[in-house]
């Protein structure tokens, strides 16, 4: 299963369902989330087969109106994914906060390994 499509469903409900891979679409209401995949661990087994898991890590970023709304979004992430047993979720730091001139939106940024 595509990693966007496992967490995607992990995060459902959150951030009234905007849940979205690389890029929100135009004019979308905050708060939001944007996941992208950021690499990972390769796994090779011996006998050439390809597994049938994962090691990916993602980075999920919210994006609201004010840092203390994206805080606590990032935090319902935090808890949804780790919650959600099929993705052997671990975390691998603390939320970066961000902002966006542009929008002037403020963010905040969480990488993840995922096991799916």
């Amino acid at each position: 299963m595509s990693v966007y499509v496992s967490v995607i469903q992990a995060l459902t409900g959150l951030a009234g369902g905007r849940v979205f891979p690389l890029v929100a679409d135009e004019g979308v209401e905050t708060p939001y989330i944007v996941l992208q995949r950021a690499g990972g661990a390769p796994m090779q087994f011996l006998s050439g087969e390809m597994p049938e898991k994962k090691r990916r890590r993602v980075q999920v970023s919210v994006w609201a109106k004010t840092a203390l709304e994206a805080e606590a979004v990032a935090g319902q992430v935090e808890q949804a994914l780790c919650g959600a047993a099929a993705l052997q979720t671990e975390v691998l730091g603390e939320p970066v906060d961000t902002y966006d001139d542009l929008t002037t939106y403020r963010g905040t940024r969480q990488e993840f390994y995922l096991f799916c």
